[in-house]
């Protein structure tokens, strides 16, 4: 499955404090390698892997349709400055964006919706890591 990943990517997930059945928000899934790669780490747990682009998600789809089918993986095409979730969706443990300009300080506006939207997202002790720590780092959600 790893095969998939960049080496930073692998290190990103890596990284990331996953464990069984937990609820992973992917912000920014690009055509889904790592939302994949989360899914397969989190038995029976669930990725929502979201994206701005119609295309990506496409392709994500098009990419994922073992981990769809399971149940295991789910797409939406939405900005994280957008995102909410729907009628009965339960909330997620964590999140994760990978060079996503509304999180990253690239436009700051789009990051205080964004990181509004994602903190609503969370379960109460959620967190939501980005790039750009070793290899990530933990965005705070209260300021």
């Amino acid at each position: 499955m790893a095969k998939d990943l960049s080496k930073r990517l692998l290190a990103i997930v890596d990284a990331l404090p996953l464990r069984p059945g937990m609820r992973v928000l992917e912000i920014g899934c690009g055509p889904g390698a790592m939302a994949r790669e989360i899914s397969g780490r989190i038995g029976g747990g669930h990725v929502l892997a979201i994206d701005r682009s119609a295309k990506v998600i496409e392709q994500a789809r098009s990419a994922s349709q073992a981990e769809i089918e399971s149940g295991r993986l789910s797409l939406r095409q939405v900005t994280a400055e957008e995102f909410e979730l729907g009628a009965g969706e339960m909330p997620y443990d964590i999140a994760v964006a990978v060079r996503v300009g509304a999180l990253d300080g690239r436009h700051p506006e789009a990051g205080r919706r964004a990181k509004r939207r994602v903190a609503a997202a969370l379960a109460p002790e959620g967190q939501l890591f980005i790039d750009g720590g070793d290899p990530l780092r933990t965005l705070l959600l209260d300021d």
